[in-house]
């Protein structure tokens, strides 16, 4: 299987404690919160590393922000990722998504984005071999955390792929600038 790879914002969210999550729910390391601008998917190093370049074109400046309410996202039906809205910043960063996204997902030969932009941070997934009521337990974890106003900087941008050790971390950062 080859590794995904994306570009996005690192989220750093110094203040944020969250509580130990359900059976069948991974917990995403500080380190690997991020917003992401375009998903790349397996489509290969050289490719990705087109799409980085791409990327220079946004210059924003930092942008402060804050998280609002939990969200499920994936199929309704079998939601996979437990994130986070923003409240302050939405705005700013879903200009920049929409701006940005598309070129970047064309340098790497991808076809644009097709649902609208919608700005968030993924704190936990759930696992593929959750059942019905491990899922339903995660989602009442996820509705239950208490994450708004938890202030977010976004101030770099970055291309991420698989880590080596997925146990220990999901994500690698294989290039980074400052907005």
């Amino acid at each position: 299987m080859r590794p995904n790879w994306f570009v996005a914002f690192p989220a750093l969210l110094p203040a944020l404690a969250l509580e130990a999550p359900p059976t069948r729910v991974r917990l995403f390391a500080p380190e690997d919160r991020h917003l992401t601008l375009a998903f790349l998917g397996g489509c290969g190093e050289e490719a990705a590393r087109a799409a980085w370049e791409a990327s220079a074109a946004l210059a924003s400046g930092p942008i402060e922000a804050t998280l609002g309410a939990t969200r499920p996202l994936g199929n309704p039906r079998r939601p996979s990722a437990l994130t986070a809205l923003l409240d302050r910043g939405h705005d700013a960063l879903a200009a920049l998504l929409a701006a940005h996204a598309g070129p970047v997902r064309e340098a790497a030969g991808l076809a644009p984005e097709r649902r609208d932009p919608l700005p968030h941070v993924t704190l936990a997934r759930i696992q593929r071999k959750a059942s019905g009521a491990q899922r339903e337990e995660a989602l009442r974890w996820a509705a239950a955390l208490d994450v708004a106003g938890a202030p977010l900087r976004v101030d770099r941008l970055a291309l991420y792929t698989w880590a080596a050790d997925r146990k220990a971390r999901l994500f690698r950062l294989v290039a980074e600038r400052p907005l």
